[in-house]
């Protein structure tokens, strides 16, 4: 027994003195932890301008047993070179920003540690650790930024025109697909001024271009379709439609990424573009266009920089906080700016909702350049007006001035609509609020909508308080463009622009009307186009061709306009006599489009003459001049003839001339024949002198042909 409890005394005290002199393992675990490159998680590395921002996680188990870590880094085309380190990091941060790259570069990158989890730092001689002991995660990429230079402003100037080119080939597509459409809302819906505002806001928000549709109202004033008065509904409607577009880039271009579907909108929209139909084209050209305007502001989000407080362009507009009218006045002239370098209010909407959204300006700064925007986009219609005559260039001023007396009231009062719009966002459409407290921007997608807002609600508030002053504003317009007498002024509908009279031989006898100031105009042209064969100096030559040009297109609306009114006027319920009439002015209208067209044929063979530099001689001016004389002789008796009672109209002395008309033009015939035998003259100009004298011949034909039918004889 006791030998026993000997034995086990001696044990125990053993194994007490070993336990006393093994190590203190409490003390130093980790010289004997095997870290793994599996302790790092989530690595990511978001690129700045210059640098990066890495970020991480390390394993929750582990992260007591790692005392700092590092980042080794190094370009892609530097594989071979030694690697960079940054400074030790301590393993309780998950995040290091990493400056002073190279910007636009490709870079790989790990994080590291020591195997055993000690510090790095010991290990560290001339700014690099001892790599033998370090376990590194798997290798990661980035590219950095560039900083803003000419690359970056080319990048942005890039993207602004792709969302430019978008809109307009989306434009132009709507615009070729229902052109007639548009023309007929045009010119149905502008009675009066109200109406013109609603047929403005339609059209534009068709087209999605408020240039295109000024423009148009613009060429239609010069063409004497619209009157001063009419137009000016649809330049205001047009200023409420232009908004839509900031809705559909606020709604759709920030919110949800259509710019990610582009090549699907084109898939669908490029197999159209083969069809045969001019109108199928236009709706490929408008899809196409679509795409491409969202795939624009895709590469304009992205080449927006990103800005902090600091930097120093949100500092260069924060500093007019101090004194905001003036501010206001500054940035409403640099949206006018933009909008005129850019050539599109939409375009210049774009850039700015975009600066909002990354924080880059303030929400009051991006109100402040959208009235600039609204007097920008009038240089559109300004530019447009230059080739136009006096009532264009006042279509086009009624529309700056309209848009610069709204900037300038709203100036004063942006404050109170700036809470409006803030009330409406957050209370009509229930989001968030965008502005704090002290007025400053706290979210960029929700001030967007309310840029949007009040771009509507500015222009809505406008024309509902402009529009009464309409007639006052067209006053101060004619007041300010002087005429420069008969060349300036235009053959416009005048008797059957009212509309179509509940007695059917009223409305025929303001055709008739309209059609002897059709006749006259066409006279004009013969007169003018006898002028441009017998002027020798250049200039004075090209003026006159413009001219000739200008009547062209105008006989050509007054046709078309002319015809679709009788059309009106024939489902109503008309005499056999008033049906009679009906289809001789039907016959006379054509009859003066196509003499309208062979006076510009003419034009064309002198302008073809002018450039290769052929001449006539005295005796072809002479037979030209004799027989453009004798044409005249027979409009003189065509227009006493459309003036005239029509069942009054004798055809004798028509035949008379129209039958001299064609012994002339045979006797100049056979004079030429013989010089060109002789080569009395060039052949090439022998061949313009036989096209000219020809369609004067043609000419005569015609209003021989007017004749006719004002007498009822072609009919019967």
């Amino acid at each position: 027994m006791f030998f026993k409890l000997k034995i086990g005394l001696e044990l125990y005290f053993v194994a007490l003195f070993s336990l006393l002199a093994m190590p203190n393992f409490a003390s130093d675990t980790t010289n004997n932890i095997d870290i793994s490159s599996d302790i790092f998680k989530n690595l990511n590395a978001k690129a700045i301008i210059s640098g990066v921002k890495f970020s991480w996680l390390i394993d929750y188990d582990q992260i007591d047993n790692v005392e700092n870590i590092i980042i080794k880094y190094q370009k892609k085309v530097e594989k071979d070179k030694p690697w960079k380190y940054s400074p030790v990091i301590n393993s309780r941060s998950s995040s290091f920003t990493l400056e002073g790259l190279s910007s636009g570069e490709n870079y790989i990158w790990e994080i590291g540690c020591l195997k055993d989890g000690s510090d790095i730092q010991k290990t560290i001689k001339n700014g690099i650790p001892n790599t033998e002991n370090l376990v590194w995660s798997n290798k990661d990429n980035f590219k950095t930024l560039r900083s803003w230079g000419l690359y970056k402003l080319l990048v942005l100037f890039g993207s602004l025109g792709l969302f430019i080119f978008g809109m307009k080939l989306m434009s132009e597509g709507l615009q070729q697909s229902a052109a007639g459409g548009l023309r007929k809302i045009l010119s149905s819906m502008t009675r009066n001024r109200y109406l013109g505002v609603l047929s403005g806001f339609l059209v534009t928000a068709l087209v999605q271009s408020s240039s295109a549709t000024t423009v148009m109202t613009v060429s239609f004033v010069n063409a004497g379709l619209l009157t001063l008065l009419e137009s000016s509904g649809v330049m205001m409607g047009a200023n409420i439609g232009t908004t839509i577009t900031g809705w559909l880039v606020s709604l759709f271009g920030f919110k949800i990424s259509l710019s990610s579907y582009s090549l699907i909108f084109i898939a669908f929209g490029a197999p159209l573009l083969f069809m045969a139909k001019n109108k199928v084209k236009g709706w490929a050209n408008a899809i196409i266009g679509f795409a491409i305007l969202f795939m624009g502001l895709g590469f304009l989000k992205d080449a927006v920089p990103d800005l902090d407080a600091n930097s120093g362009i949100v500092q260069f507009f924060t500093q007019f906080s101090d004194s905001p009218f003036i501010g206001r006045i500054a940035f409403v002239l640099l949206g006018t700016l933009v909008t005129v370098i850019v050539q599109s209010s939409s375009a210049a909407m774009a850039l700015t909702l975009t600066m909002v959204l990354k924080g880059i300006i303030p929400f009051e700064v991006g109100a402040a350049m959208i009235l600039g925007e609204n007097i920008g986009t009038t240089i559109t219609a300004q530019l447009a007006s230059l080739v136009g005559n006096v009532h264009a260039k006042r279509s086009a001023l009624f529309h700056s001035m309209f848009n610069i007396v709204g900037v300038i009231w709203m100036i004063f009062l942006m404050p109170v609509f700036l809470n409006i719009v803030t009330w409406f966002t957050t209370s009509v459409l229930g989001m968030a609020p965008f502005i704090n407290e002290l007025g400053e921007t706290i979210s960029g997608e929700g001030a967007t909508i309310g840029l949007s807002a009040f771009h509507t609600i500015f222009n809505l508030a406008n024309v509902l308080l402009l529009i009464w002053f309409v007639p006052q504003l067209v006053k101060i317009a004619e007041a300010t463009v002087k005429s420069k007498g008969e060349d300036d002024e235009i053959f416009k509908l005048e008797f059957i622009s009212s509309g179509i009279t509940q007695t059917p031989e009223l409305s025929i006898l303001e055709a008739k009307k309209e059609v002897s100031k059709f006749a006259e105009l066409t006279f004009k042209m013969h007169k003018k186009s006898q002028e441009l064969i017998n002027e020798l100096d250049v200039k004075k030559r090209n003026k006159l061709m413009k001219k000739i040009i200008k009547y062209e297109e105008i006989t050509d609306n007054l046709e078309s306009e002319i015809a679709n009114y009788l059309g009106k006027v024939s489902s109503s319920k008309l005499t056999d006599k008033s049906s009679l009439r009906l289809r001789s002015m039907l016959s006379i209208t054509s009859d003066l489009e196509r003499i309208g067209d062979i006076y510009m044929q003419i034009t064309k063979t002198v302008e073809k003459k002018t450039n290769d530099k052929l001449w006539f001689d005295q005796k072809q001016r002479d037979n030209l001049n004799g027989l453009l004389n004798r044409v005249a002789e027979a409009y003189e008796l065509m227009i006493s003839n459309i003036n005239g009672n029509y069942s009054d109209i004798n055809l004798d002395k028509s035949v008379s001339i129209e039958s001299s008309i064609n012994k002339l033009r045979n006797d100049i015939r056979k004079k030429h024949f013989k010089s060109m035998e002789k080569g009395d003259y060039n052949a090439q100009s022998g061949i313009l002198y036989s096209n000219i004298f020809s369609s004067i011949e043609r000419i005569g034909d015609h209003i021989m042909n007017v004749s006719e039918a004002a007498s009822g004889h072609q009919l019967n």
